[in-house]
């Protein structure tokens, strides 16, 4: 079974791309956490994120933006001591700087998943990818996307954590067509 160049042999990985990314996601709690995890990840591997995942989903109030919105100074600290997570306080104050404008953009849209699947029409992009031409780490709908939520104050979603939350949300279908994945997700 042949799998996208980037999975490695970590069962996590293989789980995660086997069974996750590139699934379209239209549940808005869903969307915000990976927000969250995809912003965390700057500057860092996913596989990194993917094993603090089930603590982010404790100590985030199980990515209820809602809850997250109304965290505190204190809160900010005591998330700085827990090494269950990654301890950068810029990218920990824009997950509820980012929680509170989600539930604006909830209020506006109707739902934050209404907002965001209208830069791609409301379906996954299918794009070819192959082993040959490699990943991909923005598009012009990332850009538009990412400078969209920095006009709205969100901090930490440039275009390629955009890109990625893409990927991983199934707004674009970027599994190399030698992926057993590229055609399932493609119906």
């Amino acid at each position: 079974m042949k799998r996208c160049r980037w999975v490695s042999a970590d069962p996590l990985y293989i789980e995660y791309h086997d069974t996750e990314w590139g699934v379209p996601v239209f549940d808005d709690r869903k969307l915000f956490e990976f927000l969250v995890l995809e912003s965390a990840q700057a500057g860092l591997s996913w596989i990194t994120v993917l094993k603090k995942r089930e603590n982010y989903r404790k100590v985030f109030h199980k990515f209820d933006p809602l809850k997250v919105s109304r965290m505190t100074k204190k809160d900010i600290e005591k998330l700085m001591l827990n090494a269950g997570i990654i301890r950068n306080r810029a990218k920990i104050e824009a997950a509820i700087n980012n929680a509170k404008l989600f539930l604006d953009i909830q209020k506006e849209f109707g739902s934050f998943s209404n907002y965001s699947w209208k830069f791609v029409d409301g379906k996954p992009i299918q794009n070819k990818r192959t082993l040959k031409n490699g990943p991909v780490a923005t598009s012009e709908i990332s850009d538009l996307f990412s400078k969209d939520l920095k006009n709205r104050g969100f901090k930490f979603l440039g275009s390629t954590i955009l890109y990625a939350h893409m990927q991983a949300v199934g707004m674009v279908n970027d599994h190399v067509d030698e992926c057993f994945r590229y055609k399932q997700l493609k119906k």
